[in-house]
């Protein structure tokens, strides 16, 4: 099977990134025509969130690792487990990448391959790196070693440092179809085509959400929660008390998928330092697992604001349906499960409120972002999203 196969609305990309592996082997000096300039050795994958950047840079690397431009099984198996020697990974569960924290990594891009054909290092969320970490890789990237290949991954080139720009060859992907993603959860998850065409809808062809949706349960039911919630706010104490429940709501989704994960890594970590299950743990190993509950922590912290930020992702989705309802658009909507309550809140209050409620929703984001308490950024949201239906108001 293909390292490509399980990607879906990228044709283009996929095609110049599988050209880029086919010649990677052709010297340069070969001259144009040969495919040699299809090659570079500091690259960028740019797209939205959910268009499927790491999945297709980890594609790509197995691909060149193995020297084939549809790569192999055993590649794809070592790269997948994240085990293989010629692939190293700068990952970040924490809100930014420090220059300590890619020290290692550049000197281990200077290794001439172990087994595969080249060394391949991927930098997700690449535009979470301080000016004073892009500055420490800009040499990197600009003479990489001969066999090294470096793989940025962020949502747009204006997330980097535009030095970094000049360096590296950027692919930009493309927000892939409700139908394409549905298709691909279909054929790779087995999920139901109603259930498959839901959940791509509702998560806006987000790869990763749609699967989880499609997947979890609890997951649907947290999301359909927080949009009845929002159509429910009637007063200023009711956008108190909804942004609260918003807050639990992230911190359940949060540690869903937290806990099982954490319960991995710590009983692999023990299995790796010879800790037998029950084990009292020797306190000169002590300090190696509380590193690791330290990292955990911190992803902890990540993972509630990613939650967060996904309610008010869903609740833009809301509102930009309200919008369309007002002005009567012949536009499909996201939430069409909730089509009644959209249409009281479209009734209740003008095109001109609805988009007020947008803009503040999107306040909401960059003051969360920008390190502003989450309930008190979401209490201020709420308050611009009160409706009253008109029978309230009548009465009033």
């Amino acid at each position: 099977m293909s390292v490509w196969s399980e990607l879906t609305g990228q044709d283009a990309a996929i095609a110049l990134f599988r050209s880029a592996a086919e010649s990677a082997g052709v010297p340069a000096a070969a001259g144009p025509g040969t495919g040699a300039q299809q090659m570079a050795h500091s690259w960028l994958v740019t797209g939205p969130p959910g268009s499927g950047r790491s999945n297709l840079a980890y594609a790509f690397a197995t691909a060149l690792i193995s020297g084939l431009p549809d790569g192999d099984e055993r590649t794809r198996a070592q790269v997948d487990a994240r085990s293989h020697p010629d692939l190293h990974v700068l990952a970040t569960e924490g809100v930014i990448i420090k220059r300590d924290d890619v020290r290692d990594i550049v000197r281990r891009s200077h290794y001439a391959p172990s087994i595969g054909r080249h060394r391949v290092i991927i930098v997700e969320d690449a535009d979470r790196m301080t000016e004073q970490t892009s500055n420490f890789l800009l040499k990197e990237l600009e003479e990489p070693p001969e066999r090294t290949v470096w793989i940025l991954c962020a949502p747009s080139e204006a997330d980097l440092i535009p030095t970094i720009r000049s360096r590296v060859r950027s692919v930009r992907l493309q927000v892939p179809s409700i139908a394409d993603v549905a298709t691909l959860l279909e054929r790779r998850d087995g999920v139901d085509p109603v259930l498959a065409e839901r959940a791509a809808r509702e998560a806006q062809s987000h790869i990763g959400m749609a699967h989880r949706l499609a997947t979890n349960e609890e997951a649907r039911r947290r999301r359909s929660e927080t949009l009845e919630l929002a159509l429910a706010v009637r007063s200023a104490s009711g956008a108190v008390a909804t942004a609260a429940r918003f807050i639990e709501i992230a911190g359940e989704d949060a540690k869903a998928i937290g806990e099982l994960r954490d319960a991995e890594e710590r009983a692999h970590a023990l299995h790796s330092l010879g800790v037998a299950p029950g084990q009292a743990v020797p306190n000169a190993l002590r300090p190696q697992l509380k590193s690791l509950e330290d990292d955990q922590k911190r992803r902890a912290t990540r993972s509630l604001r990613d939650g967060i930020d996904r309610i008010l992702v869903d609740l833009a989705s809301l509102y930009r349906d309200i919008l369309l309802i007002q002005l009567h658009a012949d536009v499909p909507l996201v939430n069409r499960e909730l089509e009644a309550g959209m249409q009281r809140a479209a009734a209740s209050a003008s095109p001109a409120r609805t988009l007020a409620t947008l803009d503040a929703i999107q306040q909401a984001r960059m003051r969360i972002e920008g390190n502003v308490a989450p309930a008190l950024a979401l209490e201020a949201m709420l308050v611009s999203a009160i409706r009253r239906p008109t029978a309230e108001r009548g009465a009033a």
